[in-house]
């Protein structure tokens, strides 16, 4: 008799997302003329740059060809992106990677979610809370995360990061084995800080802990004094991960392409305290369970480092924080408590007179038939809250804000 892990049973029987489209879908039923404007889910509506578009076809073109077919390819991704990745992303900010610590993807969130497969079920977990949900999510189907008590899962030391504190959670303590930090933040929209990052650097180092650091979102930064990547601190090649996508930064949501970064000097140890290098466990793991990313889509993310294409990933960065900024100063002008959006395409809301936050994603829906994200999907510190993405095209966030603004009065 085959028996199941029951650990994926302790999941919600959701997830986040799902929920909403469920009741945005219930919605659209009960009111078939209803024209909804969705600022939820952080998907992208800009169409792929030219320089990109481009080099898929001149990429689908080879493999028409006897001479530029290609199959299977590098579990870890073709040289030639790999070296644009290191020229591009990490020379440029003083950051020295070799090329074999570089693991193309297809996307951060697989590798957010299984890089945790390699490290002991009893490993304890840090989390900044709110959090992306899939940190916990994979935890749990490992059976890591314990069980769910009072909305917390019981193995999971959360760190709430609220508009009390700033956004910036506190160092533990007491010792954590894993801590899985995300800026700029999904879902806060909120930044961190060189001072602040290198606290966590040194807290891991002390304390032989390892970060798992979401860079989804660092090519949003606008400000020079916010990090773009962990390894502009010192020390954290010994004990971070990095994970990045070309989702949200070439609009790569449906070709999927990202990389992680598992340096060589990052280890984790055996019960018997050997010292077992990650980067060579990744690679192996990368070889049983991933064929590669597809050579279509490697060749349309090398595209995005060409003088034209960096111009153009610019210009569209640039027309998802234009809408960013209108949406705080409407939402401000209305008299709204906000964050984020300054330096990330997200922008983090209190949800008035105390109001929860899926009854305040019901009233909206229902009000003004637009569809945010209630912060309390993303863990116990975003009651209370409610996210809202700017990406979307100029014309359905101005008439969103305008719906807002009359619903409001």
């Amino acid at each position: 008799m085959a028996l199941v892990n029951e650990h994926f049973l302790k999941l919600p029987d959701n997830y986040l997302f799902a929920d909403i489209a469920k009741k945005v879908n219930a919605f659209k039923v009960m009111h078939p003329k209803a024209d909804v404007i969705s600022l939820g889910i952080g998907d992208v509506t800009q169409p792929l740059c030219p320089a990109v578009v481009e080099a898929m076809h001149k990429a689908a073109d080879e493999m028409a060809t006897a001479e530029g077919f290609r199959g299977y390819g590098p579990e870890q991704g073709y040289d030639f992106l790999r070296e644009a990745i290191l020229k591009n992303d990490f020379l440029p900010r003083g950051i020295h990677l070799d090329i074999d610590e570089i693991f193309v993807n297809d996307g951060a969130k697989s590798d957010t979610g299984n890089f945790q497969e390699l490290i002991r079920w009893d490993n304890s977990i840090g989390v900044t809370d709110p959090i992306y949900p899939v940190y916990i999510d994979s935890n749990v189907m490992i059976g890591r995360a314990g069980t769910v008590t009072g909305g917390r899962w019981t193995n999971v030391m959360y760190m709430p990061c609220t508009a009390e504190n700033g956004f910036v959670p506190r160092i533990p303590e007491h010792r954590v084995d894993v801590i899985y930090l995300c800026y700029p933040n999904n879902p806060t929209g909120t930044v961190i800080t060189k001072t602040e990052l290198r606290k966590w650097v040194n807290y891991a180092l002390r304390n032989d802990a390892l970060i798992l650091y979401d860079a989804a979102y660092q090519a949003y930064i606008q400000d020079d004094d916010i990090p773009h990547s962990i390894y502009e601190i010192r020390g954290a090649r010994r004990c971070a991960v990095e994970f990045h996508s070309y989702s949200k930064t070439a609009g790569f949501t449906g070709v999927r392409c990202g990389y992680t970064v598992v340096p060589k000097e990052l280890t984790a140890a055996t019960l018997t305290g050997e010292r077992i290098p990650l980067n060579h466990l990744w690679y192996r793991r990368q070889c049983t369970k991933f064929n590669g990313t597809s050579y279509i889509s490697q060749r349309a993310a090398e595209a995005i480092y060409s003088p034209a294409g960096k111009e153009q990933v610019k210009q569209t960065i640039g027309y998802y924080m234009q809408n960013a900024c209108v949406m705080l100063a409407t939402l401000r002008r209305l008299g709204f408590e906000v964050y984020g959006g300054e330096n990330a395409p997200y922008i983090w809301m209190r949800t008035p007179c105390g109001s929860g936050s899926w009854q305040f994603f019901e009233s909206l829906l229902y009000g003004a038939n637009v569809v945010c994200t209630p912060g309390v999907g993303f863990g116990p510190s975003g009651e209370g809250y409610v996210r809202f993405t700017a990406f979307g095209s100029h014309e359905r966030i101005e008439e969103a804000l305008a719906r807002l603004e009359k619903w409001t009065k």
